[in-house]
């Protein structure tokens, strides 16, 4: 079974070091985000990442998102921030928005299945944002078997995956609800998962900047 440890509660200094320790150290952790449990890893050590293709039984050719708590973290893993990019990330972010950009030459095969972009996303989740600060990006892939619901507490992670993570970070049980919206921001702008961002919210933050929604 995995290693279950609270969240540090928020106004605390807390102890991050036990999850500071297993990311450094190529390893896999469950955490809360905005809406389920993901697995998260250090998004640039390909032996991490590979890890969790193999632990969800993920199909090949499917890229792993990034989550983030800043912007000052895009330099390592984006190579370019394009012009429709930087107007949905100026719209959006922080939000449940994932924006699919170049990926940096640093950022593994792993990740990005070959694509050559990486999907990030700068979270607005007070709790997330406090786990990401102390340990760096993060992938926010969600915590469940390839097709599977998505877990929503600590209890189903340990369930489903026991001793495949090596740590469950406990922020109690999660609402659900639905994913973030995806737009692939590298040439003609794309929606490629609806969520809770929509298609004419995108288009309008386009619009505002002289660009537009690809039909």
């Amino acid at each position: 079974m995995a290693v279950v440890i609270p969240l540090p509660a928020e106004g605390s200094s807390g102890d991050w070091t036990p999850i500071q320790r297993i990311i450094r150290g190529s390893g896999v952790i469950a955490m809360p985000t905005e809406s389920s449990y993901a697995l998260g890893a250090n998004p640039l050590d390909p032996k991490a990442v590979e890890r969790i293709v193999a632990i969800k039984g993920r199909p090949a050719g499917k890229p792993i998102l990034v989550v983030i708590p800043d912007r000052d973290q895009l330099a390592t893993l984006v190579a370019e921030m394009t012009p429709s990019a930087k107007a949905l990330t100026e719209r959006f972010w922080p939000g449940p928005l994932t924006v699919i950009l170049p990926a940096a030459s640093r950022v593994p095969e792993a990740l990005t299945a070959g694509t050559g972009t990486v999907g990030v996303r700068l979270t607005a989740d007070r709790v997330l944002a406090r786990l990401l600060q102390a340990v760096g990006p993060l992938t926010g892939t969600s915590a469940n078997r390839s097709g599977a619901p998505p877990a929503r507490s600590a209890e189903e992670v340990q369930t489903t995956f026991g001793s495949d993570v090596d740590l469950i970070v406990d922020g109690g049980s999660l609402r659900g609800g639905q994913p973030s919206t995806v737009v692939d921001a590298v040439g003609p702008v794309r929606v490629i998962r609806d969520g809770p961002i929509s298609r004419t919210q995108i288009a309008t933050a386009l619009a505002g900047a002289g660009l537009a929604l690809a039909s």
